[in-house]
C-alpha cells in the first residue's frame, strides 16, 4: 500500500469533486443538499491530507507499519464522503446509515496512529 499515491489520488479527487459541487451541480441541489456536498468534500480532503501525513511518517518511521492506518482512512472517506455525496445527490436516506461507518473508520484510523505513534 502506497499511501502517498493514495492521498494524491483522493487530494486530486476532493479538489475534483468539490469544484463539480460548486458549479456544475449548483443549480440542481437545494441548500440542504449543497451542506450536505460541502460536507463530504471537507472529511474527504482533510483525510487525504492524513494519508499523505501518515505516507510521510511511514517513510520517516517505517516501523510504524502504516498499511491498518491507511485502510482505516481509505475506508472512512469511501463510506463516509462517498454515501454523503450519494445522499446530496439521490435524497436516499438509508445512505445516512452507512455514513456512521465510514466515522468510525476515521475515529480507528486516528485512534490507531495515536497509538502508534507513542510505540515507534
Amino acid at each position: 500500500m502506497n499511501p502517498i499515491l493514495i492521498a494524491a489520488v483522493f487530494g486530486f479527487l476532493a479538489v475534483s469533486l468539490g469544484a463539480f459541487g460548486a458549479h456544475a451541480l449548483k443549480p440542481y441541489l437545494d441548500d440542504y443538499a449543497k451542506g450536505i456536498w460541502q460536507t463530504a468534500v471537507f472529511y474527504h480532503f482533510i483525510h487525504a491530507l492524513a494519508l499523505l501525513a501518515v505516507g510521510i511518517f511511514a517513510k520517516v518511521k517505517p516501523e510504524l507499519k502504516a498499511n491498518f492506518i491507511c485502510f482505516s482512512f481509505t475506508a472512512g472517506i469511501l463510506l463516509f464522503s462517498g454515501s454523503l455525496y450519494l445522499l446530496a445527490l439521490t435524497d436516499l436516506k438509508w445512505l445516512g446509515m452507512v455514513t456512521p461507518l465510514g466515522g468510525l473508520a476515521f475515529l480507528t484510523g486516528w485512534g490507531m496512529l495515536a497509538w502508534k505513534s507513542t510505540r515507534t
